[in-house]
């Protein structure tokens, strides 16, 4: 184990008051010793303040900020950080304690690989759960879908060389257009094969807000990098019908669905009356 490597665990905390102990917990039990651990609380309510003041002691620094958004959140915490590695950790999320160990062996050991990240244990307000599974791969790979989780591991000197996270992305997918930028000039991503990570996609959360807006952020991503595009062309125009025809394939599904529940709702009473006319 490479232990002489500081590791630098950023955790920005939006009004995070039922799951930042959670989160802040599995930063500070991960079995990689060689690590800090930086909370940045970006605006947050009374109640999660509170949790934050008693989580204070256990960590390196707490950051207090205006709520700014977690792209200016993270970029402030990666800036105090004095670790040469960074690990971005949402604040209702939490790691598997191994996560940083196996990270920095693999991130170490070749100089290719700009970004780790690993499967996800997903989990739903409903109840439900299953494990996602990203691909990694070069920027090939990312142009057109985030193949990463956005809790990843990833070198600073990289993250200030690509320009850091875009600050004017609040809404939604500053992973996924970091991780272009990131990968722009060369490197990989790898996957470690393991649900390292517990992700809770519940809604009313930038990322479940984000597909409400969604076109408005690929139409952003796709003119900032306008050059990737244009030189990839003829694949950016087939996942674009791809996605188009997906989408309308969808949309009728969801049509006739509504068309049989309609008619079920309606015809339902009008089947009781009938056997009441028996």
């Amino acid at each position: 184990m490479h232990s002489d490597t500081l590791v630098s665990i950023i955790i920005p905390c939006y009004n995070d008051a039922q799951y930042i102990l959670q989160s802040v917990n599995s930063a500070l039990n991960q079995t990689y010793p060689n690590k800090e651990v930086i909370v940045v609380d970006d605006g947050s309510n009374a109640e999660t303040k509170a949790v934050l003041k008693k989580l204070a002691p256990k960590i390196t620094k707490l950051i207090t900020q205006e709520n700014q958004g977690q792209s200016t959140a993270r970029n402030v915490g990666i800036k105090e950080a004095k670790g040469e590695y960074i690990l971005v950790l949402d604040s209702d999320d939490y790691f598997e304690p191994t996560f940083c160990e196996k990270a920095i062996e693999i991130i170490l050991k070749n100089k290719e690989i700009k970004l780790v990240t690993c499967q996800a244990n997903l989990f739903f307000d409903d109840g439900s759960s299953y494990v996602f599974i990203p691909k990694g791969g070069s920027i090939a790979n990312f142009l057109y879908i985030n193949d990463a989780l956005g809790t990843s591991m990833f070198k600073k000197e990289d993250w200030l060389s690509c320009g850091c996270y875009d600050e004017n992305m609040r809404l939604g997918y500053e992973d996924w257009e970091f991780f272009i930028r990131l990968l722009k000039t060369g490197g990989e991503v790898e996957v470690i094969q393991e649900p390292l990570y517990n992700y809770r996609k519940r809604d009313n959360t930038t990322s479940s807000k984000s597909k409400k807006i969604k076109y408005d952020l690929l139409r952003y991503i796709y003119i900032k990098h306008k050059e990737s595009y244009v030189s990839d062309f003829d694949v950016f125009v087939s996942q674009l019908l791809f996605k188009i025809e997906r989408e309308e394939i969808e949309k009728i599904k969801n049509t006739k669905r509504l068309e049989f529940q309609i008619g079920k709702a309606i015809l339902s009473p009008l089947r009781r009356i009938k056997r009441l006319l028996r």
